[in-house]
């Protein structure tokens, strides 16, 4: 039951702390779309996207106005697309423009599902599929890829995480006149979940209903503004406020996500409760940690703090909901937080730091800037790197770099809205090309196996 204080402090939080609604996201099935043709296909997927999502960002404004509450992206993910079109995959980029026309002409801000699950083996079709991904980014606007190369029960595809730094370096290269933004839209997974909302790497699951909304929530700026009310509190005392307000911030995710599978006529997948930045001031999961006694992220006790922060966010938000799922934790992504936007800039955090940090929190190595110069073995062992702790740690990890064209050390690329800016960040100088041309399987950890 909710009492006049609760509705003060749900205001206080949305007017003054960002507490807002990230996504809205409507998974749809594509399997029914298969044709003959790539033609056909793609124009049955455009048909199926344009009926199913006909009203999503209608019902999302709508509710954002009912409730009050601001929901900042509505979103569509489909099936991974190298499944749609198996029979013809050079042709995949008939698929790509149709579902990046229906997006458009919908309104909403990104769809996701060019992708593929690579993760045991890279069959000939998956392959094909692969090499169309940079020109299929850079020919599209809304439309977001990922590629699942590793998972804790099959051990990680050498070959695909190969063949992934040159497609990461090529896809760059076609969008440097946008800073290489097309890399933005490019992920690569090692354990990639099914019921994912958040952007790049939003796919429906096969293993999921036909049509499903899934709501991913964020607030940063809430915590932080939490956490001032206890600035001499121990650790614990501080993970329990944290708990507290993820509970509170949850509970609002599921409301809004009830409602609009109800009015979507879709099923209720999961709430994301993942504490996801912007580059407003106020609401940055850097400043969270600052707030609990770092003098700038980055530091020694960061990893400390974040893991702590991680484990709260989802302690409470399991406690307000039956459905949590996607990511749920915290993201650290550095061009879209202030805080790490400052910290990288002044050298105060690192490439090495935040891949220590990716072992406790959500997800991995986002939206990191590096030296357009980068060689496609260097990218390819950093995605090998955050696999191998998303393989034996049994956690999504996932890599989004961009290697800036013609960018180095110092310098900035700039996306603009949610995307943000960043430094471009130093790599290591030293050669992998020679452990990355090994290829083949890394074996899955001895705990894979559980049957």
């Amino acid at each position: 039951m909710f009492n006049k204080f609760d509705v003060l402090e749900t205001i206080e939080m949305i007017e003054k702390e960002h507490l807002d609604i990230r996504t809205v996201t409507m998974g749809i099935s594509l399997l029914s779309c298969i044709r003959a043709t790539a033609k056909e296909t793609a124009q049955a997927v455009r048909d199926t996207v344009l009926k199913k999502a006909e009203h999503l960002v209608k019902t999302a404004e709508d509710l954002s106005r009912e409730f009050g509450i601001p929901i900042v992206n509505k979103r569509v993910s489909v099936t991974p697309v190298s499944l749609i079109t198996a029979a013809f995959p050079a042709q995949s980029g008939l698929v790509a423009r149709a579902l990046d026309d229906a997006a458009n002409e919908l309104g909403i801000d990104f769809l996701g599902g060019y992708s593929a699950l690579v993760h045991k083996g890279t069959a000939d079709y998956e392959q094909t599929f692969l090499n169309t991904i940079p020109e299929v980014l850079a020919a599209t606007v809304r439309l977001c890829s990922s590629v699942n190369v590793g998972s804790s029960r099959s051990g990680i595809n050498m070959d695909a995480v190969s063949v992934m730094g040159g497609i990461v370096k090529e896809t760059a290269a076609l969008t440097a006149n946008a800073d290489g933004i097309g890399c933005a839209k490019l992920v690569v997974f090692c354990n990639a979940v099914e019921d994912n909302p958040f952007m790049a790497g939003a796919f429906h699951g096969t293993g999921e209903a036909d049509t499903v909304v899934n709501v991913g929530v964020s607030g940063p700026g809430v915590v932080q503004h939490a956490l001032k009310f206890v600035p001499e509190a121990d650790l614990t005392d501080a993970a329990e406020v944290i708990k507290r307000t993820a509970f509170k911030i949850t509970r609002a995710g599921q409301l809004v996500a009830k409602e609009a599978a109800k009015r979507l006529g879709a099923r209720f997948g999961i709430v994301d409760l993942s504490l996801a930045p912007t580059p407003a001031r106020g609401d940055s999961v850097a400043h969270i940690l600052e707030e609990l006694g770092l003098s700038v992220v980055g530091c020694h006790g960061t990893t400390a703090a974040l893991a702590m922060l991680n484990d709260a966010v989802k302690k409470g938000g399991v406690m307000a909901s039956s459905r949590v799922g996607g990511l749920s934790g915290a993201f650290i992504p550095v061009s879209e937080d202030i805080g790490m936007i400052e910290s990288a800039a002044a050298g105060n955090i690192t490439i090495d730091k935040l891949e220590a940090m990716t072992c406790v929190c959500s997800v991995g190595l986002d939206m990191i800037a590096i030296p357009g110069d980068t060689p496609a073995s260097t990218i390819s062992a950093i995605i090998a790197d955050e696999a191998a702790i998303g393989m034996i740690n049994n956690k999504t990890t996932a890599v989004r770099v961009i290697p800036a064209p013609n960018k180095k050390v110092g310098d900035e690329v700039s996306f603009g809205g949610l995307l943000g800016r960043a430094p471009v960040m130093p790599v290591h100088g030293g050669d992998s090309s020679k452990f990355i041309q090994r290829g083949g399987l890394i074996p899955a950890p001895i705990h894979s196996f559980k049957n």
